[in-house]
């Protein structure tokens, strides 16, 4: 069946469906990871987006249950160049025409992504539309009538409805009132932006109890119960739009208690320390950005994921910059000089991506262990 997707620039690219029939419009980007497709799909900081792939070929290893990264699919669309329709692999479960299908994602392949990708470098990310019932002509003008990816409070429909653990067994999610095992050396509360299973797992594997709270949890209900740490977990949308979270993470950080936040948690980081945000043009998306260490001019290859970035230059307080990107020289971590307090833009639980910069979560361990 035909689709096509709109830019709101006016340019129409014509393909084939792929998934679900029907209509989707969000802010259109583009990811050069050559693999993790699913983890890319359930990440819930692509909330409102529509994700491009620049690889060619995706969905050569279909897809199974244990790589969800959120409880469901994030994404408001997907394009691809081509689509493997017979997958490869003793873990797949099923192919990703019919996982998109059976989730009611729309997404469209057959068209050329690199040309794609060269009009969202050269422009800017833009807001577009996949269709696979109406014209061109019909698609872009319910695309310049619909709503714009930075007026929404994506956090809100991505966050845990109600608090629930995580615990170091790998038993999860569970109630609250779930006893805390023997083996959980130290209570993590993570403020829940739009966290991926990885980041749990990760905190899980090394002795932590994690309660997960949703966003608009205020910090008194997140130091109830004397966690040994804070999180603030990654998410979608613009920060700008959320002033409750950066007062929760400003009396957060009054507590003394060692926080450690992740691409979103650590732009409200940022911003309760007097800086404020900036939209990149086209943001760092895939699994190949290095970044500096400017403590130790250690350089990681690391995954990211995000449109938005902190100006260095007005921290106050204490904090500063403690990583750069080194494509594009912009702020990648933060690091307050008496408190502990750091953050990181990218992300330490990869998947997809390296693995260099998993040892963050060992200095947030030693961090809490410090102060326990």
């Amino acid at each position: 069946m035909k689709a096509i997707l709109a830019l709101e620039d006016g340019t129409i690219f014509e393909g084939e469906t792929l998934g679900a029939v029907g209509k989707t419009h969000g802010e259109v980007v583009f990811n050069t990871g050559m693999t993790g497709y699913q983890e890319i799909l359930t990440d819930p900081s692509y909330a409102g987006q529509i994700v491009t792939l620049t690889y060619p070929l995706i969905g050569n290893y279909g897809i199974n249950e244990a790589d969800f990264e959120s409880r469901k699919v994030q994404v408001e669309g997907f394009i691809v160049r081509e689509a493997a329709e017979i997958p490869s692999n003793w873990r797949s479960q099923k192919s990703l025409g019919k996982f998109l299908e059976e989730r009611n994602i729309v997404a469209i392949q057959g068209i050329d992504t690199r040309a794609l990708t060269k009009i969202l470098r050269q422009r800017g990310v833009m807001m577009g539309a996949i269709s696979t019932e109406l014209t061109s002509t019909e698609l872009l003008a319910t695309l310049h009538d619909g709503s714009h990816y930075s007026d929404s409070d994506y956090v809100r429909s991505v966050t845990t409805p109600t608090a629930y653990k995580w615990l170091p067994d790998g038993t999860a999610p569970v109630s609250l009132d779930t006893p805390t095992p023997e083996n959980a050396s130290l209570r993590v509360s993570l403020l829940d932006c739009g966290v991926k299973y990885n980041i749990l797992r990760s905190l899980a594997n090394l002795g932590c109890e994690v309660t997960v709270y949703p966003c608009d949890t205020n910090a008194k209900d997140l130091l109830l119960t004397d966690p040994d740490g804070i999180m603030l977990s990654p998410g979608p949308g613009d920060p700008e739009n959320y002033g409750y979270l950066v007062e929760t993470v400003r009396e957060l950080s009054e507590s003394g208690k060692p926080v450690l936040g992740v691409c979103l948690g650590n732009q409200l980081l940022g911003c309760a320390f007097g800086s404020k945000t900036y939209k990149l043009k086209f943001g760092h998306r895939g699994s190949n950005h290095p970044v500096k260490d400017l403590s130790t001019g250690r350089v990681s290859i690391t995954s990211q994921n995000h449109g938005y970035a902190i100006d260095g230059d007005l921290l106050k307080d204490g904090m500063e910059v403690a990583h750069v990107n080194l494509n594009d020289g912009t702020v990648e971590g933060l690091r307050h000089r008496e408190l502990p307090i750091f953050s990181i833009q990218y992300h330490p639980e990869a998947s997809p991506g390296p693995m260099d910069s998993a040892y963050f979560f060992g200095e947030f361990i030693e961090l809490m262990e410090a102060r326990k």
